[in-house]
């Protein structure tokens, strides 16, 4: 699985312009981070379909990276997220986004991208 990161001017119609070109395509937001930081501003976007996300930025000539995505399924308790991010801090492991993307009963499934999507999968394996 793969997210989108893409950079915005932090200016009204950013985020409508984004969703306007994916909608277009079809692609659904499956998760969505975004956020600023002084004047810069960065949204982070899980679509249900890569290939249509990619072509939908692409032809609305919107810039973007993209990242390996691992999810975990965690309890839903206090110290579960303290938990995978201590290991993964043990182990190394560079965070460059999180996202919750749903809640079931008692478990949160939480998504990561890493600097090492592959040391990722294996340590969320533990989990």
């Amino acid at each position: 699985m793969k997210d989108l990161a893409i950079q915005l001017t932090h200016h009204p119609g950013d985020l409508a312009r984004i969703s306007e070109a994916l909608a277009h395509r079809g692609v659904n937001i499956k998760a969505l981070a975004a956020l600023t930081v002084g004047v810069d501003a960065v949204v982070r976007i899980l679509p249900d379909d890569i290939v249509a996300a990619r072509a939908a930025l692409e032809a609305a000539n919107i810039r973007f990276a993209e990242g390996e995505v691992n999810t975990v399924l965690i309890e839903n308790k206090a110290g579960a997220l303290a938990s995978v991010a201590s290991r993964m801090a043990a182990e190394g492991i560079n965070l460059e986004a999180i996202y919750l993307t749903g809640i079931m009963d008692d478990l949160v499934e939480v998504a990561f991208v890493s600097d090492n999507p592959k040391k990722t999968k294996k340590l969320l394996e533990e989990f």
